[in-house]
């Protein structure tokens, strides 16, 4: 189940990452398809959908980049109180940094729009476009990264501090947040992607107690606002394809509404290293890398990062659960992150995220539920 749904998540923005293919050409029911994947991915992963989105418009069926962001925007604008509203009913919401972010977000949001059209139209300007849509998908998906290391790391901190996340934080920083809320405010008016990938680590950089899930929850509801003010910026200047924003929430709605639904099914070990690699050849493509060239890079970014990956996870993990799985923390660690420039790491991940990783997270649970009985 876990692996068909990765492979789903990854496949159509893959294909749109290393072909230029037109045979799905501009089909409402293609659309629609495209969109019930990412909108299946922005349930499952939390994940603004506009780094898959935009990708896909342009590099599989072909449209302009700045309609591709306009019509993205305004279907993430219909999406986006589905998942507020549920972070709503659960009270997960912190609405001080709501605020101070959409002071910095809104305004930032509809510049972005005003600056693009400063620069014109035609076909230079659409280059431009792709190219900082490319340049985007690349910081989102390092920022993919750091969340989880940042996340893993804060995790173990907490866990042997014997401290536990705050569902608010002690201390509102209001500058800091309202510059966070003017980058990604920015970036989103540009390019679509930010809301739910940029912004969400840099929030974590500055409150790194805060729980996830209110994090979730606020950067959720800040982004209405902000999609909202870059929506307009676009109807503004008669971007938006309302035909191809339909066609995609046609599909996108009941997506967002099943992934929600089989999230706690998904292992994220495996989902979110599927979404940076299919985010990476996005970027790369848009960049104008060859088809051969990408496949080569994407090759040895499989060789080495995923045991990279796995190195990082395994020192996330207690030395107590390591020892009471009958594991050696020092032995995985060292054969993923030493052995993967040569291929070994690769193998040995392969071992680790199939039955090593399962075994060391379960010790860890059964040592937690011994602790509280004890306790």
């Amino acid at each position: 189940m876990v692996l068909v749904t990765a492979v789903a998540t990854a496949g159509a923005p893959l294909l749109a990452a290393v072909s230029h293919s037109s045979t799905a050409g501009n089909s409402p029911v293609a659309l629609a398809v495209a969109g019930a994947i990412v909108g299946f991915t922005v349930g499952l992963t939390g994940m603004g959908g506009g780094a898959l989105m935009t990708p896909i418009l342009v590099l599989l069926f072909g449209i302009t980049p700045s309609t591709a962001v306009s019509s993205d925007l305004l279907a993430s604008l219909v999406m986006k109180p589905i998942g507020g509203g549920v972070h709503l009913r659960h009270g997960t919401i912190n609405w001080t940094l709501v605020r101070w972010l959409c002071v910095g977000s809104v305004p930032s949001a509809f510049c972005g729009v005003l600056v693009l059209k400063t620069l014109g139209s035609g076909q230079r300007v659409e280059d431009g476009i792709k190219t900082l849509l490319g340049w985007a998908l690349l910081v989102a998906s390092v920022a993919m990264v750091a969340r989880g290391v940042l996340q893993a790391k804060e995790s173990r901190r907490l866990a042997a501090s014997g401290d536990v996340r705050n569902d608010q934080p002690h201390t509102i920083k209001p500058l800091p947040t309202v510059l966070v809320g003017i980058v990604g405010g920015l970036i989103v008016g540009m390019t679509s992607v930010g809301s739910g990938s940029l912004m969400i680590v840099l929030l974590m950089l500055l409150y790194p107690r805060l729980s996830t899930r209110t994090m979730v929850g606020t950067d959720l509801v800040q982004a209405i606002p902000l999609v909202g003010a870059a929506t307009l910026g676009h109807l503004l200047f008669g971007d938006v394809s309302f035909s191809l924003t339909g066609a995609l929430l046609l599909g996108c709605l009941p997506g967002v509404y099943l992934g929600a639904r089989v999230s706690a099914l998904a292992r994220d070990s495996i989902i979110r290293p599927a979404l940076v690699f299919v985010l990476l050849a996005s970027a790369l493509k848009l960049l104008g890398v060859e088809t051969s060239t990408l496949g080569a890079i994407l090759l040895v970014l499989v060789v080495t990062a995923v045991p990279l990956w796995g190195a990082v996870d395994a020192t996330t993990r207690r030395q107590s659960a390591w020892e009471r799985a009958g594991r050696s923390r020092t032995f995985w660690v060292a054969l993923q992150g030493i052995g993967a420039p040569f291929g070994v790491g690769l193998l040995g991940s392969i071992a680790y995220f199939a039955g090593v990783r399962r075994q060391v997270v379960a010790a860890a649970v059964v040592a937690e539920e011994a602790g509280a009985i004890v306790g």
